[in-house]
C-alpha cells in the first residue's frame, strides 16, 4: 500500500445487530457521523492521508441514543487495490483501553458506538438508565521506517467508552494521528549538540583568555571563572538556537516537501518525546541568550570613557570667585565637548538593523502573506485556505522554523541594505561621528578591559575647531583640495581609529588621576572645594592623555602598528605586553562594540526567541509580536538610560546637558 499526499483513505464497516445479524456494508463516514451529524463539512479531511485530524461535540445523550436505539456492532476494514489493480480488504484492529489481557491491551475485531441497552433496568423496554457511548474514537496510522512488519499494524481504532446518564450530555471526539519511529533523529541531535557543544567550550576559553591577557590578571581567580560562563552562556545560546533551527526547517523541508511523492514521513506528535524536546532546546536557548544579553549591557554600561580635548586656549586669566577661591579661566568652550558627547549618547544604541520595520515585515509575512498556514500538521501548503476548510492543528515545530527564518531572512536583507547601500551612499553614523571628531578637535578614549580599550583620534589638522563660521568652511575646504595634512594620529596616515593596549604602569597611572575626580559625590549642592577637586582632576586627566598620544612620556610611550591576519581573525594579540604600550591601527570602526550596532547578531537572536517562546505558549503570531516590542523598547530603554549615566559620569558632562 503507497500513499500520496491526496490520497483518500477508504474505510468500510460490516455492520451487525445485537443478534449478531448481518445488517449490510457502510462507509466508515457514514458511521462516525451518527456521532457528530454536524460535522460533515470537514469529516473528508479526516481520510486525506498525512492530515493529523482533531474534531469533537457536544450533544445531548437522549438525542443519541433516539438515533441508535439499540447498539450496532461494527467491524472496520481498509479498502485497497493491490498491484494488479484487484480491490483487497486489511480488517483493521480494534483497541479498548478498558480491556486488558496480561497488563497488556488487547487487539479486537467489533466495537460499537452507542448502547442504551445494557442501561435498562428491569425490562428491556423501559427508558434506560445510563447511556454507554464511544466518547474518543483514535485511528492511529504507523508509518515505518524501514520494511513493514513488527508489532505495530499499520492502522489501529482505538474506542474509549464513557457511561452517561440518559438525560446527559456527552462530549465525543473523533482523531487521526500518524505515529512513526523516530529512528536516528535524535541520534543526529545528540551528535549535532555534543560537535557544536564541544566548539562553543573552545570558543569560551578563548575569549576568557583573550579578556584575561587584557586585563593583566596573573591567575585565576572568581572573575575569570564568572566571565567563562558569561562566555560560555552565549555560545552555548547560538548551539541551542542553530539545532532548534535545523530541526524546524528539517521538518518543513521533509514534511511539507512531500507534495509529488509518497508519504513516508510524518511529523512528531504533539507531546512525543521529539516535540517536548524541542521545547526545551527553545527555552533553554531562550534563557542562556538573555544572559548574553545581561553581559553584553554590564560591558558596554561599565566601560571607561573620557573625551580628550586638544583645544588650546587662547587667553588665560586669574578671576576672583565670589565663593572664595582662586580658579583658572579659559577661553576655551565646552560646547564641543558636549556636542560629542551627545553623539556619543545619540549612536549608544544606533543598529543596522530597524526593530519596529523588522517586526513590521515579518508579522506582514506571517499574517497577510499567510506563511503562517505552512506551519500546519497535514500536507496542505496553501497560504490562503477557504473559510470553510478544515485547520489542522498547529505544529510548534514548524511556527519556529518558519517564524525564525523569515525573522533571519528580513534581518539579513536589512543588515546587506544598511552596510551596503544606505550606509554608502545616504548616512553612515559611526564614521560620521568620527569626522565630527576631528572638527570638533576632540578625541574619544575608551577602556573596555584594564588594559585594553579604543582610541578615536579628532585632533584637529587645523589647531583649532573653536573658530567661527567661516573660518570652519575654510578648513573643510583645505581637506577637500588636500592643502593640509591627513587626519591621521601618525604624519602621512589618515587612520583615526585604534586599538588601544597599556601597559601597567599606563594604566596606574591613569587610574591615580580617575580616582582623585571619580570618588568625588556629584550633584549641583556639593561643597566648592570638591567641586574644584573634581575639575582638577579633569583639567589632570586631560593632560595626560595629550601628552601620552603626544609621545611625552618617555618611560610610557607607545607604538602604532598592524596587527597580523590571524590576530584580527581571531580577535586577540599573540605577543606579550612589554615595556610600551602598543596602538594597533584599526580600519573597521571596532570601538562600535561598545555600541549596540557591533552586536546586532545577540540583539536579532534574543529577539528572535521572545518572539518564538511567546508564539509557543499563545500560537499567535499578533501577540507575539507585541511583546516582542515591549522587550525591544525596554531593551534599549535600559541602555540608553544606564548609559546616559554612565557617560555623564566618566566625562564629566551632566546629564542635564545629554538630549
Amino acid at each position: 500500500m503507497v500513499f500520496g499526499k491526496t490520497s483518500k483513505i477508504d474505510f468500510k464497516v460490516i455492520k451487525y445487530n445485537v443478534l449478531g445479524k448481518f445488517l449490510g456494508w457502510e462507509d466508515v463516514r457514514g458511521a462516525t457521523l451518527q456521532l457528530c451529524p454536524d460535522r460533515q463539512s470537514v469529516m473528508d479531511a479526516a481520510f486525506v492521508f498525512g492530515t493529523s485530524y482533531s474534531q469533537s461535540c457536544t450533544l445531548d445523550v437522549s438525542a443519541l441514543l433516539q438515533g441508535v436505539p439499540e447498539p450496532v456492532f461494527y467491524e472496520m476494514f481498509l479498502q485497497f487495490e493491490d498491484e494488479e489493480g484487484h480491490a483487497r480488504l486489511w480488517p483493521v484492529p480494534v483497541e479498548n483501553p478498558a480491556i486488558r489481557t496480561n497488563n497488556q491491551a488487547s487487539h479486537l475485531r467489533r466495537f460499537f458506538l452507542v448502547d442504551g441497552l445494557s442501561g435498562r433496568k428491569v425490562n428491556l423496554t423501559n427508558v434506560p438508565a445510563t447511556v454507554t457511548f464511544a466518547a474518543e474514537l483514535i485511528l492511529s496510522v504507523y508509518l515505518p521506517t524501514g520494511t513493514p512488519g513488527g508489532d505495530n499494524p499499520p492502522f489501529l481504532l482505538t474506542v474509549k467508552y464513557s457511561t452517561r446518564s440518559s438525560t446527559g450530555v456527552a462530549q465525543v471526539s473523533f482523531s487521526v494521528s500518524y505515529i512513526q519511529d523516530p529512528g536516528t533523529a535524535q541520534q543526529a541531535t545528540d551528535i549535532a549538540f555534543g560537535a557544536l557543544g564541544f566548539l562553543a567550550i573552545i570558543y569560551a576559553l578563548l575569549e576568557t583568555s583573550t579578556w584575561t591577557r587584557r586585563s593583566r590578571l596573573p591567575n585565576i581567580s572568581f572573575m575569570v571563572i564568572v566571565k567563562f560562563f558569561a562566555n560560555f552562556s552565549g555560545s552555548l545560546a547560538n548551539v541551542f538556537f542553530m539545532v532548534s533551527l535545523g530541526i524546524g526547517i528539517y521538518w518543513l523541508i521533509v514534511f511539507k516537501g512531500q507534495q509529488f511523492s509518497a508519504v513516508e514521513r510524518t511529523l512528531p506528535t504533539a507531546g512525543s518525546q521529539i516535540e517536548t524536546n524541542f521545547i526545551i532546546y527553545l527555552l533553554s536557548a531562550l534563557v542562556l541568550k538573555s544572559l548574553d544579553l545581561i553581559h553584553i549591557l554590564i560591558t558596554q554600561l561599565t566601560v571607561s570613557i573620557f573625551l580628550i580635548d586638544w583645544e588650546k586656549p587662547k587667553e588665560r586669566g586669574t578671576a576672583k570667585a565670589s565663593m572664595g577661591y582662586q580658579k583658572a579661566t579659559s577661553s576655551v568652550s565646552a560646547w564641543r565637548t558636549f556636542l560629542i558627547a551627545n553623539e556619543w549618547n545619540e549612536i549608544q544604541t544606533h543598529r543596522k538593523v530597524n526593530p519596529t520595520l523588522q517586526l513590521f515585515a515579518v508579522l506582514l509575512l506571517l499574517e497577510v502573506v499567510g506563511l503562517k498556514n505552512l506551519t500546519s500538521r497535514d500536507l496542505n501548503v496553501n497560504l490562503h485556505p477557504g473559510p470553510n476548510a478544515y485547520h489542522a492543528l498547529w505544529s510548534p515545530i514548524l511556527r519556529f522554523g518558519i517564524a525564525a527564518s523569515v525573522w533571519l531572512a528580513v534581518g539579513i536583507a536589512q543588515v546587506l541594505f544598511s552596510v551596503g547601500l544606505y550606509e554608502r551612499f545616504v548616512e553612515d553614523k559611526i564614521h560620521q561621528f568620527v569626522d565630527l571628531c576631528s572638527l570638533s578637535n576632540v578625541s574619544v578614549f575608551i577602556l573596555t578591559h584594564r588594559c585594553y580599550g579604543f582610541y578615536i583620534h579628532g585632533r584637529s589638522v587645523h589647531g583649532q575647531a573653536d573658530v567661527g563660521m567661516d573660518t570652519m568652511l575654510t578648513y573643510i575646504r583645505k581637506e577637500e583640495e588636500n592643502l593640509c595634512a591627513l587626519r591621521g594620529l601618525e604624519a602621512y596616515s589618515d587612520v583615526q581609529t585604534f586599538e588601544v593596549l597599556l601597559t601597567d604602569r599606563t594604566r596606574a597611572f591613569y587610574d591615580r588621576i580617575t580616582l582623585s575626580f571619580m570618588e568625588v559625590p556629584r550633584g549641583a549642592h556639593i561643597r566648592p572645594d570638591l567641586h574644584k577637586q573634581r575639575l582638577n582632576g579633569y583639567f589632570a586627566l586631560n593632560r595626560f592623555l595629550v601628552s601620552f598620544f603626544e609621545h611625552r612620556y618617555k618611560d610610557m610611550d607607545y607604538m602604532v602598528k598592524d596587527k597580523f591576519f590571524l590576530e584580527q581573525i581571531m580577535d586577540m594579540e599573540f605577543q606579550e605586553p612589554g615595556d610600551i604600550s602598543t596602538l594597533y591601527n584599526d580600519d573597521r570602526a571596532l570601538f562600535s562594540r561598545t555600541l549596540f550596532y557591533s552586536h546586532e547578531l545577540v540583539l536579532l537572536l534574543f529577539e528572535i526567541l521572545v518572539f518564538s517562546a511567546v508564539d509557543l505558549a499563545a500560537q499567535d503570531f499578533v501577540l507575539s509580536t507585541i511583546v516582542t516590542f515591549v522587550v525591544q523598547k525596554f531593551v534599549k530603554m535600559l541602555r540608553d538610560t544606564l548609559g546616559r549615566r554612565n557617560l555623564a559620569e566618566k566625562t564629566l558632562v551632566e546629564k542635564q546637558f545629554l538630549i
